[in-house]
């Protein structure tokens, strides 16, 4: 394309606080006691210890792919913070959601929510790893957060961006399916324990760090993404 045409990027374009800016310019959603709660129980929780768990507001997490999580979270004894939406319909007698005693088992180690200030979430020190469905805007708020992922993809784009967190840019993991298409709930556990603490957990940590510095050279007063604007600005002057 640049032989074509100069491809001149701009951003990266998340929230201010994401960037080590004010939060108070940040246009959110206030939902109050959900967020209150996030970051009070985040606050309790030792540096990069908490596995953080959102699948965005579009993707529905099947039965089968909660137990499998629900599982591996429990095995792992590791904190972590789950954001599990509401099913858009009722639930079926049988329909298998959450293992039965998983909420009661993990009242100490866990915080499962219906919605979370994601960009504070990831903000926060507490927060070791980001296991996503690695939708655009949760990845970018991720690279820009210093935060390493769990690449959990399963249509459309996702694929493709996981790809790019795990092969391009090397600050995470990719859970694979078995023949049946289902994450095992090894194969999460597995992951989690590659990107917390394994030999190459370093490595993934090192990277988000340079990519964070990165972000923030890139909108800051002089660097790349102003000036790229400014210079679309004078082309079309």
């Amino acid at each position: 394309m640049n032989e074509v045409h100069p491809i001149r990027p701009v951003g990266p374009l998340v929230p201010s606080s994401l960037l080590g800016e004010d939060q108070e310019l940040d246009i959110s959603v206030d939902l109050g006691k959900s967020e209150d709660a996030c970051i009070e129980w985040l606050n309790q929780r030792d540096c990069s210890s908490v596995i953080y768990i959102s699948f965005g507001s579009i993707l529905d997490t099947s039965g089968k792919d909660m137990e499998c999580i629900a599982t591996a979270l429990k095995n792992t004894k590791r904190p972590f913070l789950w954001v599990v939406k509401p099913p858009d319909s009722a639930v079926k007698e049988g329909d298998p959601q959450l293992p039965l005693g998983f909420s009661e088992d993990t009242k100490d180690q866990g915080l499962m929510v219906q919605w979370s200030p994601q960009t504070k979430v990831l903000a926060h020190q507490s927060v070791g790893c980001f296991l996503s469905h690695c939708g655009w805007n949760s990845l970018l708020e991720a690279i820009t957060a210093g935060v390493p992922v769990l690449a959990y993809p399963k249509w459309t784009d996702l694929p493709t961006n996981a790809k790019l967190i795990v092969d391009v840019l090397r600050v995470g993991v990719r859970l694979r399916p078995d023949k049946e298409g289902v994450v095992s709930s090894e194969e999460v556990e597995k992951c989690i324990e590659e990107i917390m603490s394994g030999p190459s957990s370093e490595k993934y940590k090192k990277h988000a760090a340079e990519l964070k510095r990165a972000a923030r050279e890139a909108v800051a007063d002089g660097g790349s993404s102003g000036l790229n604007i400014q210079w679309f600005v004078d082309e079309l002057i």
